[in-house]
């Protein structure tokens, strides 16, 4: 028998509402939304437009769900999006672009910082020209792989795509995680975006939900397309003010998580057979000697830490959110003391 996970670095996904969170549900007015008649979710879109400086909002079940919204509202069937490798919108969707959007995903290489080189991306734009796919959207995402684009990048990225004509979308899953590590207003980060999504269930811990928000006539747009997706909820003010809690309690101690993640890849880099990457934020990257991977991962597991890992074991994510605190961290870091202790 497994032993139960008593210490989840899995993700930030894995993080449960707390009593105050479900207290806010449980009071939450409600309305049907598909009517626009639930003030709860009106409010979350409202208060995330303002926050981003943007014109509007609308609620989406998943960050998936908004981004495929998002490439739907710019992009019409046989158009192109310029999009990295290892960006959530293309890696980890399921294809739905290609396959309910009828959208050409032109992938470049994500460069070590998680960048893409501007310079590709010029040469990539395609011209004017009936045998190619109309090249019409740059996507980027922030942070990416726990690391985060600078502000100058993604101006500098933005300020191309605007010169070539193209519109532009940030996978803002964990742009709150971005605007902590910079010191920067998230308003400051989505400046140059046509559109933003926004992730309530990773960092700040909400069970349910994103918000797409961008200029008014796109958003009405990415409503209609909502819809079409199978988006169009109910009573769903329930869900909304666990965001709505989310932003209110919940960004200022993401500077927490990085701490830990930091903590512990300080701790875990001591250890010669592991190779770890030092992180941006809160997701550690590390790397483990392949004739100790399947052992180390075991003995983690049978000490009731939770990691994701791939390729034989040899690859781990840690990520750090609000449900793992810095004893936490002590634990994980002591059950690989024990490991190594013999070795």
């Amino acid at each position: 028998m497994s032993t139960p996970i008593q210490h989840d670095f899995r993700s930030d996904t894995v993080t449960r509402p707390g009593p105050e969170m479900r207290a806010a549900m449980a009071s939450a007015e409600v309305g049907d939304d598909v009517f626009r008649d639930d003030p709860t979710v009106t409010r979350l879109e409202e208060t995330l437009a303002e926050r981003f400086g943007k014109d509007a909002g609308v609620f989406l079940t998943s960050g998936t769900q908004s981004n495929l919204t998002a490439l739907m509202a710019h992009c019409e069937r046989g158009d192109e999006f310029i999009v990295g490798q290892q960006a959530h919108a293309y890696r980890w969707e399921g294809g739905g672009a290609a396959v309910l959007g009828s959208i050409h995903p032109q992938p470049l290489s994500n460069q070590p910082d998680g960048s893409l080189a501007l310079s590709e991306i010029e040469e990539t734009i395609k011209p004017d020209d009936s045998h190619f796919a109309r090249t019409r959207l740059l996507a980027l995402e922030n942070t990416i792989g726990g690391k985060v684009l600078s502000h100058a990048y993604m101006e500098a990225a933005t300020a191309l795509a605007r010169r070539r004509g193209l519109a532009t979308h940030l996978d803002g899953a964990r742009v709150f995680n971005a605007a902590t590590a910079l010191k920067m207003p998230v308003a400051t980060l989505a400046r140059p975006f046509d559109t933003v999504s926004v992730c309530l269930s990773k960092g700040l811990g909400a069970p349910v939900g994103s918000v797409l928000v961008g200029s008014a006539p796109l958003i009405a747009k990415a409503r209609r397309t909502r819809k079409m997706l199978g988006g169009g909820l109910r009573q769903v003010g329930i869900l909304a003010a666990a965001g709505l809690y989310a932003l209110e309690h919940n960004v200022q101690r993401l500077a927490d998580d990085h701490a830990n993640a930091r903590t512990l890849a300080e701790g875990l880099a001591s250890f010669g057979q592991l190779k770890v990457a030092m992180p941006d934020t809160n997701i550690v990257f590390v790397e483990v000697d392949g004739a100790i991977a399947e052992a180390f991962s075991a003995h983690l597991a049978a000490h009731g830490i939770g990691i994701t890992s791939a390729y034989g074991a040899t690859k781990q994510r840690w990520v750090t959110h609000l449900d793992v605190d810095r004893t936490a961290v002590e634990n994980a870091l002591n059950a690989a003391r024990s490991f190594f202790a013999g070795r």
